[in-house]
């Protein structure tokens, strides 16, 4: 619950610390006192936009803090979420400064002003006297029943199945969508599988082409060269041979050799190269004799030698990068061809959640429909305690296409007289109807809110005499449940609260000052005087205002 507010330099309130019971607290005050500043207060501790104009003139800076005590779970779910704890106390301040910039903390810790708001979400609700038009808005009547119908479970559960359909259709129309964007990819890289893939190529194959090119290209001059180094060699091959002269000069050497002995190692060489000479020679004969020259084979290769400079001319210019080109353009297309089994897999996966999200929409729907009629019961026998017995609410409830919230639409119809069909509400009901119906629907939702503190300010609006009388009994029973603050102008409610402020300005130093003081019970009665009375506040109309204080403790 909000324990402590603390103001300072916000508008007309110069410096006011206010504590608040854990029940029904009530301000009152002459208009103008500044009770919308302390409603503006605490919005600023909520995380509401503030305006510079709202600092109080000759101050550099507005501050307002507050203190909760009892935080509820989703509370401090929320601030752990958020790396903040919550053990006895929260404390939130906010700072704001001429400049317009604004800084915020809770328990002492920077946070922004949207964390901020997230944890005032669920600490405090305000409902104003505008607040009573969301009930005109259609849309708003949903979480109304889901509220009332406790459907958090049904509808987180749907939600997620939801969310997942729609994230699987997203996923399948993009993939479809890349389908028909890379259809000319596909050709490009069939006709680049194609291309390089026919040839079957082998690493380092060209290099092995160039050369068995090359001979064959070289074959009858090499042979040529082979046949004449052959005759130069072999004394078969022609009379003045390397081969014959070496032959000669042994002969002419051998039959010295007892005369002069030293030729004998000399003549050993000149033999041994003789013989050399004969196998180099019988080589060369045999390499000549193999080169011979098969026309199929020089066509092909040159054929293949044609098309392996052409996939390099056109892919890359070494045979490593073609293939390269070649295994990268097979795994890409692999990829998209992957494409059609990846988008069967999310069509039959979108189908599965369709029927899903269809079933549990259909159980939601259901749930929604008893909850209905148990909450047009409750609403107007609300309504009827309020003054208006013969105020029918009545939801309307139509199917339609799946979305977030389900397959329901919802409005909230009332008929406000008897004999009457019911009518949508902005068409019906008043300001004053409004604020009862809303505060009908805050009694009926009070067990379910997990919100702490309520907050209404001037629901009284444009209700007098036996129904605000209704509307402060109303409100003590919710303070039960919740803590409740309510600002109003109204006797018949003041009298219900259980802690009563006013709200009252004066002139100290030529400036106007606005005061909250805690009333006792007898401030309390010349408060309710002044209400009741005005200014002429008689012995009787006090009399009136205690009674009335003593029936409202007893609960008369």
């Amino acid at each position: 619950m909000l324990y402590e507010l603390h103001i300072e330099n916000l508008a007309v309130i110069e410096n006011a610390t206010i504590r608040f019971g854990e029940h029904l607290n009530v301000f009152t005050g002459e208009t103008g006192a500044g009770k919308s500043i302390l409603i503006g207060g605490i919005n600023a501790i909520l995380g509401q936009r503030v305006y510079k104009d709202i600092i109080r003139e000759g101050t550099d800076k507005a501050y307002v803090s507050a203190v909760f005590t009892d935080c509820p779970k989703p509370v401090t779910d929320k601030l752990s979420e958020l790396g903040l704890n919550c053990e006895n106390e929260l404390i939130i301040s906010r700072e704001i400064n001429t400049d317009g910039r604004s800084t915020a903390r809770i328990n002492s810790r920077p946070v922004t002003i949207s964390a901020l708001h997230e944890i005032g979400d669920l600490l405090v609700n305000i409902h104003g006297q505008h607040d009573s038009q969301t009930l005109l808005d259609q849309t708003k009547h949903l979480g109304i029943l889901d509220s009332y119908a406790c459907s958090d479970e049904l509808l987180s559960s749907y939600q997620k199945s939801f969310k997942e359909l729609q994230a699987t259709a997203r996923e399948l129309g993009k993939m479809k969508s890349e389908k028909a964007q890379n259809a000319r990819r596909e050709e490009y890289l069939a006709e680049i599988i194609e291309d390089i893939g026919s040839l079957e190529i082998t690493v380092g194959e060209d290099e092995k082409i160039e050369e068995r090119f090359r001979l064959l290209d070289n074959a009858v001059s090499l042979k040529n060269a082979l046949t004449a180094a052959t005759a130069c060699l072999s004394e078969t091959e022609s009379d003045n041979s390397a081969g014959d002269l070496i032959s000669q000069a042994y002969s002419e050497l051998e039959p010295n050799e007892d005369i002069l002995p030293m030729l004998k190692p000399i003549n050993e060489r000149i033999s041994a190269i003789g013989i050399e000479i004969e196998d180099i020679a019988s080589e060369l004969s045999r390499i000549r004799d193999s080169l011979e020259i098969d026309d199929n084979e020089y066509a092909t290769l040159t054929q293949r030698r044609n098309d392996l400079k052409r996939i390099k001319r056109r892919y890359g210019t070494t045979l490593d990068e073609v293939i390269k080109v070649y295994e990268d353009a097979l795994q890409e297309s692999q990829g998209l061809a992957s494409f059609d089994d990846k988008i069967s897999v999310l069509e039959e996966k979108k189908s599965r959640l369709l029927i899903e999200v269809t079933k549990k929409a259909e159980e939601l729907s259901k749930h929604r429909e008893k909850a209905s009629e148990r909450f047009s019961k409750q609403v107007a026998d609300e309504l009827s305690f309020l003054n208006m017995p013969n105020v029918r609410l009545e939801v309307r409830r139509e199917k339609g296409k799946l979305t977030l919230n389900g397959m329901d639409s919802i409005e909230f119809l009332i008929s406000a007289n008897k004999g009457e069909s019911p009518k949508p509400l902005a068409k019906i009901a008043s300001g004053g109807e409004l604020s009862r119906i809303m505060l009908a629907l805050k009694t009926v939702l009070a067990d379910r809110d997990a919100i702490p503190t309520l907050i209404f300010d001037e629901i009284d609006s444009g209700v007098s005499g036996r129904a605000a009388q209704k509307i402060g009994i109303k409100l003590r029973e919710i303070s039960a449940k919740h803590q409740v603050i309510c600002v109003t102008h109204l006797a018949q409610i003041a009298i219900m609260a259980d802690d009563h402020m006013l709200i009252e300005k004066h002139e100290s130093d030529d400036r106007t000052v606005t005061d909250v003081t805690h009333l006792d019970f007898d401030e309390r009665k010349y408060e309710i005087a002044r209400i009741l009375g005005g200014d002429n506040i008689t012995e009787t109309v006090l009399k009136d205002a205690e009674e009335q204080l003593i029936n409202a403790t007893k609960g008369e």
